[in-house]
């Protein structure tokens, strides 16, 4: 097959992802790091435990309405729930599209600063996403990290580098018929202000377009996941929620192409609060471009929703899931009352988070 007869079904797909007032479930996480989720409410890291963690999520009634996919790690995709029905058929019952995180994870940079690092999994990755769009996938997810010092990172080959295997990526797994999530992070480490970050936000999305041009991407059948734009965690002038809408918008406008249907932010160590907040305010902004801007969260929809789980609850671990969702829904419509429901103020960041 090639990009071409995917093409319309690349950009249906994208459309639906992209759709008003909804977002995506990003539960994504490495074995390593889920089992560093468990551990928090004293759960053991097995796989049936993970199954009936995630089979909570994928089971709760009415999620559709304010989600329109989830990205799951491998293990989950092939998995199924302890009904025996298969994972896949859960989210699609719900009415949620399956995704499917494909990178191989974080390695060094050759060359580079020794916080600096590329993202691998490249080799094979047509014939991987194949096999996941046999599965029921229909998109995938890829995460390059990037890192502001006050050394100079990132450096020009870092960016390069990074824009480069985000392309590379993005054209391969549509290759197989899968839509794209390109995610070029902004980590919150370190301690400079909003304004750094914009510049550096903007110089690497606008890399990571001109990689894509080149590499005869088809925008339309994409999505954007970028950071927030925020100061470093660090930083001691705090932006208000106002400034980071504000800043955010204005550097996506100067850096992202028109023709991609839609941004879904990731939430970046926020607050589940604070995540909701910024998005709705970003959706109150005023803007030229038309890109759906939504989220695509993981912690930031997850936490409250562990901690009512603790492992046994299904009912109150999906009513805290539920919460959040709708609250994000909102925010991605500009309708969101602060507050108005159930979310922790608890602050998210994890410094040099890999997962």
């Amino acid at each position: 097959m090639t990009l071409h007869y995917y093409s319309e079904q690349l950009k249906k797909t994208a459309s639906a992802l992209a759709q008003p007032g909804k977002g995506i479930l990003a539960v994504d996480e490495s074995t390593k790091t889920v089992g560093k989720r468990l551990a928090s409410i004293g759960v053991e890291n097995t796989e049936e435990n993970r199954k009936a963690y995630r089979g909570m999520l994928f089971t709760t009634s009415g999620l559709g309405e304010y989600i329109s996919g989830a990205i799951l790690f491998e293990e989950t995709l092939f998995q199924s729930h302890q009904d025996g029905e298969p994972m896949v058929k859960k989210l699609e019952k719900l009415g949620i599209v399956p995704g499917i995180k494909v990178d191989k994870g974080l390695r060094p940079l050759p060359g580079a600063n020794d916080v600096e690092t590329l993202c691998s999994g490249l080799d094979g990755l047509v014939e991987r996403a194949a096999d996941y769009y046999a599965q029921g996938a229909r998109f995938a997810k890829w995460r390059a990290v990037l890192q502001i010092t006050e050394s100079g990172c990132p450096s020009k080959l870092s960016v390069k580098e990074n824009a480069w295997g985000l392309a590379r990526y993005a054209r391969a797994v549509q290759e197989s018929g899968l839509v794209p999530i390109i995610e070029p992070e902004i980590l919150m480490d370190g301690s400079h202000d909003i304004k750094r970050t914009a510049a550096v936000q903007e110089e690497v999305i606008k890399e990571v377009y001109m990689a894509c041009q080149t590499n005869g991407v088809l925008l339309e059948g994409t999505l954007l996941k970028p950071s927030m734009t925020v100061q470093g965690a660090d930083c001691p002038a705090k932006s208000t929620p106002d400034e980071v809408a504000k800043i955010t918008i204005q550097t996506m406008e100067r850096s992202v192409p028109a023709s991609v249907p839609g941004i879904v932010f990731l939430s970046g160590g926020l607050s589940e609060e604070a995540a909701s907040v910024y998005l709705n305010l970003m959706n109150k902004t005023e803007r030229k471009a038309k890109w759906n801007v939504s989220f695509s969260y993981g912690r930031a929809l997850q936490h409250s929703c562990l901690k009512a789980w603790k492992g046994e609850n299904l009912i109150e671990g999906q009513k805290a899931l539920k919460a959040r969702a709708q609250a994000n829904s909102e925010a991605s419509r500009g309708l969101y009352t602060p507050g108005s429901q159930p979310s922790s103020d608890e602050a998210l960041f994890v410094a040099g988070y890999t997962y």
